[in-house]
């Protein structure tokens, strides 16, 4: 299954995307998990047919009862899913508030630089490829651990935030809410003709333009779609901020919501805002972080608000990403 998929893309495309993939997120530099004692992750085989042919690893607290919630997080390119759940901070919060987190893994015959192929095709369309596969882990999750099908969540880093906003786009009916971290919006490298050209300056779309595309991923659907909140960093040169005014764009649009902030604030000194649909329901939030590269917010320590490891693209700025998405979702 993977000789097949890896077969049929052009040796012209394998290229670019070896080279894009590597700007993405820099080859050899794997993301640092905590030194000591991180919690370790299941694989799970056989769970479904795996369209995508991705890893399924997997973190379950000890004594979780039925009815928790379920996150899938999605690792950046040359990360994996053992270094991106311990550095993201999300591990830290399932054994702290008590929910289980699926962790797709990409493998080098898919792509070489270990991204998740946010711009590919057939791998971005319902009941194809890695979204196919990613939907399927949710559904064996909650199959496994009896978890609440109301409350699945989807987030992600760079490549991984891009596979989010695949992932609400075409399963919206599975998530109920997405976090993007430095990532672009659904349809962007086809909207923009290319991966660079999304990643660097962005597409030319109407909001309407740019909710169609969601809207046509999952033709018929009439909602709920799930909220989104967007994590920045305004130096972040990799995926520059204008993808998150694409997806502020975007998914307002989906929402019925118009691109005035009802909420301007700061949190934790950053800019923030929270944007609300008609009927005064917070349905896209946004964070944007002044001075910040391209990588994942954290905050190590031991206080309240505090998780993560800082390391290679998980970015020490006294605000954790993980804590803010698990707040606004309920799961603490």
């Amino acid at each position: 299954m993977t000789h097949t998929r890896a077969a049929s893309r052009s040796t012209v495309l394998a290229t670019l995307l070896v080279a894009l993939l590597a700007v993405l997120l820099a080859p050899g530099r794997s993301a640092a998990a905590p030194a000591a004692a991180a919690p370790s992750l299941q694989e799970v085989t056989g769970f479904g047919s795996n369209p995508g042919a991705l890893r399924m690893f997997r973190y379950v607290p000890a004594g979780l009862t039925a009815g928790r919630p379920v996150v899938v997080a999605l690792h950046g390119c040359t990360q994996d899913a053992a270094s991106y759940g311990n550095g993201s901070g999300w591990v830290q919060l399932a054994d702290r508030w008590g929910f289980s987190v699926v962790l797709p893994q990409q493998t080098g015959a898919n792509n070489l630089s270990s991204c998740f192929d946010w711009f590919q095709s057939g791998d971005i369309e319902r009941g194809r490829g890695e979204a196919a596969s990613i939907a399927q882990m949710a559904d064996r999750q909650l199959a496994d651990v009896a978890g609440d099908p109301a409350r699945v969540y989807v987030t992600g880093l760079s490549a991984g935030g891009g596979m989010t906003a695949v992932m609400m786009a075409a399963y919206p009916e599975k998530f109920a809410a997405g976090g993007v971290v430095a990532g672009p919006p659904y349809g962007c490298a086809q909207a923009a003709g290319s991966p660079y050209v999304c990643m660097y300056v962005g597409a030319t779309q109407t909001p309407k333009q740019w909710g169609d595309r969601v809207r046509a991923a999952r033709p018929g659907y009439g909602g709920p779609w799930p909220t989104l909140t967007v994590f920045q960093g305004t130096a972040d040169y990799t995926v520059k901020p204008v993808n998150m005014t694409d997806l502020v764009k975007q998914w307002t649009d989906v929402h019925g919501a118009d691109r005035t902030a009802d909420v301007s604030d700061t949190v934790a000194g950053y800019p923030h805002q929270v944007f609300r649909d008609p009927a005064g329901n917070p349905v896209v939030e946004t964070y944007s972080l002044t001075g910040m590269g391209h990588g994942q917010p954290v905050d190590p320590g031991t206080g309240g608000e505090q998780c993560g490891a800082a390391g290679s693209y998980f970015l020490d700025v006294n605000l954790c990403a993980a804590y803010r998405l698990g707040r606004a979702w309920g799961l603490g």
